[in-house]
């Protein structure tokens, strides 16, 4: 695993270089961790739903122990903060996974979103961003998005919808 913020931006090389080489397991694990972080992030809250949501995807996506899960998230956690946009994350996920693990990922950060009870503006505006950058079709968003919903409510959580949310984020 990457043991700096530096070492991870450096192994990304030149952007127009790194577009002919797939990232390597590692950076494709940063990437998606500092999404995942930015989407527990998007409503300035954090509550513990949405940190146990991270590490439970990670741990799924990536079959890490637990010791490798805390390591990625505070590598994550620094490259996340050094980055200059989600783009940095986004082009390494477009470059190594294919459509159906990018679906998986936008499935994850919704889980995380929902996680709280509470779907604010914010991380609704960051889904679609995001959506957008891995090139997800408006289908397979709304599909996703569906089915993160019914799961959380499957478990018995309640939610509280942007349009019914206010401006409370």
């Amino acid at each position: 695993m990457f043991s700096t913020v530096k070492a991870f931006f450096r192994s990304l090389g030149d952007p127009l270089a790194s577009r002919d080489r797939p990232p390597s397991d590692h950076e494709l694990q940063v990437a998606t961790a500092a999404l995942l972080l930015e989407m527990m992030r998007a409503d300035r809250e954090i509550s513990e739903a949405e940190q146990a949501a991270v590490i439970r995807a990670l741990r799924e996506k990536f079959g890490l122990s637990e010791e490798e899960t805390r390591d990625l998230v505070q590598l994550a956690d620094e490259a996340a903060r050094a980055a200059s946009g989600s783009y940095d994350f986004t082009s390494v996920i477009n470059r190594g996974f294919d459509a159906g693990e990018k679906i998986r990922v936008i499935e994850y950060m919704w889980q995380i979103a929902y996680a709280d009870g509470h779907l604010c503006a914010h991380e609704n505006h960051l889904m679609r961003r995001i959506a957008d950058l891995l090139h997800i079709s408006h289908g397979d968003y709304c599909a996703v998005k569906e089915r993160a919903r019914l799961a959380m409510t499957g478990q018995g959580l309640e939610f509280t919808p942007p349009d019914e949310a206010g401006s409370g984020c």
